[in-house]
């Protein structure tokens, strides 16, 4: 599914798409899915596992919270430039498909949100919203690079990210 979307879209991906990527029959698709969409939701929780998954392994160790933000928007970007099709589908292609997909894309940057926050120390209410507008931003700021395929570019915003969250950090905006 991310591969055939990577290609012709949301909307242009036919089921008879992933069919021939996948190689397998109508009958064997239809055993696991109910339609393109729930082919779709299962790509996107896959790429969401997958990048929650290796921001948590990237979070891990060092005492310094905006240390382990700098190794995990590095790791975030380094994800999405090199699974281009579940990063097309995870930022881009999710609007295609629809209200659930978008919900369900809005939990995973909420529980993105609160991982931020409780990498940064980020415990009281002004805090953690300072997280949710982070992780909204990047989300923002990724998504122009991922839909043009442009790995340079995406990795490009990393610096500036981390410049900002450590700024914040140092201002007291991430305190309590």
């Amino acid at each position: 599914m991310a591969e055939a979307m990577a290609e012709k879209g949301y909307v242009g991906t036919s089921v008879e798409d992933v069919l021939k990527r996948a190689r397998v029959s109508r009958q064997s698709f239809y055993r696991l899915f109910s339609s393109k969409l729930d082919c779709f939701m299962a790509a996107f929780d896959q790429a969401g596992d997958l990048v929650r998954d290796r921001l948590a392994e990237a979070a891990q160790g060092g005492a310094d919270p905006a240390d382990r933000f700098e190794r995990a928007i590095t790791v975030y970007l380094d994800v999405l430039a090199s699974e281009p099709g579940y990063a097309r589908l995870f930022l881009v292609e999710v609007f295609a498909a629809g209200p659930e997909a978008v919900e369900r894309r809005s939990a995973v940057q909420r529980d993105l949100a609160a991982g931020l926050a409780d990498l940064m120390g980020a415990t009281g209410e002004r805090a953690r919203f300072a997280c949710q507008v982070v992780v909204a931003a990047v989300g923002t700021m990724v998504t122009p690079a991922v839909a043009s395929g442009d790995a340079a570019a995406l990795r490009a915003v990393g610096p500036p990210i981390v410049e900002h969250v450590r700024e914040l950090a140092r201002s007291g905006v991430l305190d309590g």
